[in-house]
C-alpha cells in the first residue's frame, strides 16, 4: 500500500536520476548544431533562426549553435557526417537525404495561417511583362533556386512535365540562383524572365517577406509588392518541410528535442513567430511517411534526368 512517505521517496529518487541521465548524453553532445537551408540570404536566415537556437539552448540545457548552410546539400551532408544534429529541411532536401541513406527522423513542420501544413510551388513573372501563361515563356530564361529545393526546382520539373513541358528543353536557359530570395531578385533585375518560388498564401510568400524588408525595388527605386508579380504556374499542394534530427541520437535526447519543438509556439512565441514573421499557427508532428510522395516525385525526376 502506498503512503505519502513512499510516494515522496519515489519522486525524490526519480528527480535524482534525471541529472545522471542528462549527463549521459551531455558527455557525448556538450554542444548541438542546428542547421538551416538557405531560403533567404545568410543574414536573413541567421536573423530568423537565431532565436530558435537560443530557445533550444535553454530547453535542452546545452549550447545550440546555428549553422546557416551555403546550399541545401550542405545540410544533407552535415547530417550524414553527424556534424549537424538538428536541421530544417525543405521537403525535397529531406527526401533526398533519406534516399541517400542519411539516418534522420522528422520532428515537426509548420502549420500556416491557412490551416495547412504545406504550400505550393509557383512560377512568377513581373506583372508588367507580356507573359500571362506558362506557354508564353517558351525559350525564355528561368531562375530556379537550388537542385534540392522543392518549390524552386523539383516541383516545377515534376508538375511542368505533367503539363507537357520539360524544363530543360522548354526554357531557353535555366540557372540556379542559390536561394529563394536570389531567384526573385534575378527576376526583378531582369537577368531572368521568370522565377520559381514558394507560395503559402497571398500574404505569406518570399515576395511579401522581401517587400517587408524593403528588398524589392525597381531600377528607379520604386518599391515593389506582391501585386507587381504574376503567377503563371502553380503546383499541386506540397507538404511543408520538416525539422529533423539524427536518429542515432540517444533516445532521451531525441525525446527532449521533440518535446522542445512541439512546445515552442507557446514556450517562446517570439522565437516561433520569427520563423514566419508571425504567419504560422503551430508546429505539428510528422513522420517519414508524410514525405513518401516527395520521394516518389524525386525518383520520377531522377529517371527523367537520366533519360535526357
Amino acid at each position: 500500500m502506498l503512503n505519502r512517505r513512499t510516494v515522496v521517496g519515489a519522486v525524490a529518487l526519480a528527480l535524482l536520476s534525471l541529472p545522471a541521465a542528462a549527463q549521459d548524453w551531455q558527455a557525448s553532445y556538450p554542444e548541438i548544431t542546428l542547421g538551416a537551408i538557405p531560403v533567404e540570404n545568410a543574414t536573413g536566415t541567421t536573423d530568423r533562426y537565431a532565436p530558435l537556437a537560443a530557445y533550444l539552448t535553454r530547453a535542452l540545457g546545452v549550447p545550440v549553435k546555428l549553422r546557416v548552410a551555403n546550399d541545401y546539400a550542405a545540410v544533407i551532408e552535415g547530417q550524414r557526417a553527424g556534424n549537424i544534429q538538428i536541421a530544417f529541411y525543405g521537403p525535397a532536401s529531406f527526401a533526398r537525404a533519406v534516399m541517400t541513406g542519411v539516418g534522420i527522423e522528422p520532428i515537426a513542420n509548420q502549420r500556416h495561417s491557412t490551416g495547412a501544413s504545406g504550400y505550393h510551388s509557383v512560377i512568377y513573372v513581373l506583372a508588367s511583362s507580356p507573359y500571362r501563361t506558362i506557354e508564353d515563356l517558351k525559350g525564355k530564361n528561368l531562375a530556379l533556386v537550388d537542385p534540392n529545393s522543392t518549390s524552386g526546382n523539383q516541383a516545377p520539373r515534376f508538375f511542368l512535365h505533367k503539363a507537357g513541358h520539360d524544363v530543360d528543353s522548354f526554357f531557353g536557359r535555366t540557372v540556379y540562383a542559390g536561394s529563394h530570395e536570389n531567384a526573385v531578385l534575378a527576376l526583378v533585375q531582369g537577368t531572368a524572365d521568370a522565377a520559381a518560388n514558394l507560395w503559402n498564401s497571398e500574404d505569406d510568400t518570399v515576395v511579401t517577406r522581401m517587400a517587408t524588408k524593403g528588398m524589392l525595388r525597381t531600377a528607379d527605386g520604386t518599391p515593389l509588392t506582391q501585386r507587381d508579380f504574376r503567377i503563371v504556374f502553380k503546383s499541386d499542394f506540397l507538404p511543408e518541410g520538416p525539422f529533423a534530427m539524427l536518429d542515432a541520437l540517444p533516445a532521451d535526447l531525441k525525446q527532449r528535442i521533440r518535446d522542445a519543438f512541439l512546445a515552442l509556439p507557446k514556450a517562446d512565441k517570439a522565437a516561433f513567430d520569427r520563423l514566419s514573421d508571425g504567419k504560422d499557427l503551430e508546429l505539428t508532428p510528422v513522420t517519414a511517411k508524410d514525405y513518401q510522395p516527395i520521394i516518389e516525385m524525386l525518383r520520377f525526376n531522377d529517371t527523367q534526368r537520366r533519360r535526357s
